[in-house]
């Protein structure tokens, strides 16, 4: 059985992409904080007739990251895919953000997706196949105003997804990074701003798709890093 594991599940992107390597055949671990949140992907996965579990983890700790990864292996066994899709943003100034909201928004944007990584990758290095997708933002490229608390963990996760790149890539593991330039269609983003055009907003099922391509690359044309925006967005 092939396995995918989806870390940040939420109720967009993680979710679709949670749906997306079910549909192809993959036990899907899907893991976010609270594990009450993620019951209805796995009913919409189980409904199709895929297989899927749910996990509450919080990533940033080490220890819950290695409890985490006993229970999927010993559920589904080793991962062959991890998407790592969790973030935390807090808006501020330099001068208004504490360093609590600081420190918490790195451990979860960076930090955790070192954790996640040491844990599948022993596997993965020993059967030298395995694909690591990593969501990035446009805050991975540029750091605005007050978004710093989000700038400095996006930069972290592709500076770490570079170097794992270069390390792993010799050994038959894929590792991608993804910069989201854009706001993702959910529910959450129509009710802040009803009306908005849906073609102005990035579709969930959409970025799956490029995320499972990325996987299905073969390994003579690999891609690190691509960027994916509305047709509509300026850049």
């Amino acid at each position: 059985m092939r396995t995918a594991v989806v870390i940040g599940a939420g109720p967009g992107l993680g979710a679709a992409v949670a749906r997306r390597f079910a549909r192809e055949g993959f036990a899907v671990a899907v893991v976010a904080r609270q594990e009450q949140t993620l019951a209805p992907i796995v009913e919409q996965i189980t409904a199709a007739g895929g297989q899927a579990r749910a996990f509450a983890a919080d990533t940033t700790k080490a220890a819950a990251v290695t409890a985490l990864f006993a229970a999927v292996r010993t559920a589904f066994g080793p991962p062959d895919v991890l998407v790592y899709n969790a973030s935390a943003f807090q808006m501020g100034g330099v001068m208004e953000l504490s360093p609590e909201d600081f420190e918490r928004c790195w451990q979860v944007g960076c930090l955790g997706a070192f954790l996640c990584a040491r844990e599948v990758l022993p596997a993965m290095i020993e059967r030298r196949s395995g694909t690591v997708l990593f969501t990035g933002a446009t805050a991975a490229l540029r750091g605005s105003a007050r978004f710093s608390a989000l700038a400095v963990g996006k930069f972290g996760l592709r500076a770490l997804a570079q170097s794992m790149a270069r390390e792993l890539h010799p050994q038959g593991i894929h590792v991608a990074h993804i910069v989201i330039d854009g706001q993702i269609a959910s529910d959450r983003a129509r009710k802040m701003s009803p009306g908005r055009d849906e073609a102005t907003m990035l579709a969930p099922d959409a970025i799956a798709d490029t995320y499972w391509h990325l996987h299905s690359q073969p390994a003579t044309a690999w891609t690190h890093e691509l960027e994916l925006r509305p047709a509509t967005e300026k850049f």
